[in-house]
């Protein structure tokens, strides 16, 4: 069966992305490989995940560079689903991670946007079982 295996998502740099990622939001580093040049195969993923996860890819020219941290027009385009709320929260808030808003109880669930560091938005929410 299809399924999404990657997304990209256009970084600045990919040390200090992997270091925000794994340490204030507790994903794991999947794999670091070293290609050609300054290019590097880097996947994250949340703790656990057996199928979508996140290609980190530095920006090689303006047009990307352009993009970072507005890679959804300035949109939650990003949605980590997590089983524990409070747990969660937090953990990144003591991390050090920029929430937009207080958490909010919708009909689907518990949610907070926040940014990652470069300003794109995220949801994190527990979604009602």
């Amino acid at each position: 069966m299809p399924h999404i295996g990657l997304f990209a998502l256009v970084v600045r740099d990919y040390d200090e992305a992997i270091a925000f990622y794994t340490q204030k939001i507790g994903f794991e580093l999947i794999e670091d490989t070293k290609l050609d040049g300054k290019k590097r195969w880097v996947v994250i993923a949340p703790k656990g995940a057996k199928e979508t996860r996140i290609l980190l890819a530095q920006a090689s020219d303006n047009k990307q560079t352009n993009a970072i941290g507005n890679q959804t027009g300035g949109r939650v385009g990003f949605f980590l689903n997590t089983d524990d709320f409070a747990r969660d929260h937090k953990h990144m808030v003591n991390a050090g991670v920029r929430f937009l808003e207080t958490p909010r109880n919708e009909p689907y669930g518990t949610v907070a946007v926040f940014e990652d560091l470069y300003g794109n938005k995220w949801d994190l929410l527990e979604l009602k079982s």
